[in-house]
């Protein structure tokens, strides 16, 4: 479920030296409750987490793309896990390790 996986990266997030949790945003839930919101009809769920590695703050213009975000949507065809490469390579390490880390998991029992 999303849930599971958001709860997967939440630990993954919690558990780094230099990362820290921020939000869990329900995106979906939020377009929904919108008047004007739309939603393709092929996403079932859809969560961004929020975070940010803060290792380095080398400039005041960069502070709105500091905190990063992993987005996890359900589909028909199955889940979606998205994030934007950052410019720092722990971070993305990191990121890409998680995703792995994610894809290699064991499906939990039904």
């Amino acid at each position: 479920s999303v849930d599971a996986i958001c709860a997967y990266f939440r630990q993954r997030i919690e558990a780094h030296r230099s990362a820290v949790f921020i939000a869990e945003f329900d995106h979906y839930a939020h377009t929904a409750a919108l008047p004007e919101g739309q939603i393709a009809p092929d996403i079932r769920a859809a969560k961004n987490l929020v975070f940010c590695f803060g290792i380095t703050l080398p400039d005041p213009h960069v502070l709105a793309v500091r905190p990063r975000s992993i987005g996890i949507a359900e589909t028909g065809q199955g889940f979606i896990v998205t994030f934007m490469e950052a410019p720092m390579p722990v971070a993305n390490a990191a990121m890409e390790d998680w995703a792995k880390g994610l894809r290699d998991r064991q499906p939990e029992p039904a």
